[in-house]
């Protein structure tokens, strides 16, 4: 419930009330870890936000790509991957993860054999792991994000061909 102002007249009902309600909002992310919060009311928009910087893990056994890798990837010809009729876009925003957890086998690589319906990767999303399946049969002929990254909705995972 909002608390009125004391007969203080720099404060207007109007300003106390806003302040409130962001008081409100910021107390509501602490409390369901919320990262941000936006309302919109009678003309009125407010967003409040807070900034985490979470540490990404490594894997064991992770390597970074090399330069002759990476020469060789840019000499290659880059198309629109987004455009690929056999890429598996993200469904949602979150953070990949290729294995169950640091260290275990991939759940898919390059050149892997999928059936429609196996989980090719995790995205963790508001702390739950959800599990992307293909949608197709095939072969995986590409990864296109790295383990640990963030990804956006609609961004290419994967081709399967």
């Amino acid at each position: 419930m909002a608390r009125q102002p004391e007969n203080n007249p720099a404060v207007t009902p109007k300003e106390s009330d806003d302040g409130a309600l962001i008081r409100e909002l910021a107390l509501l992310l602490d409390e369901t870890n919320l990262t941000e919060i936006e309302i919109e009311r009678a003309g009125l928009r407010v967003r409040v936000a807070r900034n985490i910087s979470i540490a990404a893990s490594v894997p064991a056994g992770y390597q970074p790509v090399t330069a002759a890798a990476a020469i060789a990837a840019a000499a290659a010809p880059i198309a629109d991957v987004a455009k690929h009729p056999g890429v598996v876009p993200s469904p949602m925003v979150g953070t990949v993860y290729w294995a169950s957890e640091p260290g275990a086998r991939p759940f898919v690589e390059v050149g892997s054999k999928v059936t429609v319906g196996q989980t090719l990767v995790i995205i963790e999303a508001m702390k739950t792991m959800n599990q992307i399946p293909a949608p197709r049969a095939g072969t995986v002929t590409q990864i296109l994000v790295e383990d640990g990254t963030p990804v956006e909705y609609g961004e290419p995972l994967v081709i399967i061909e």
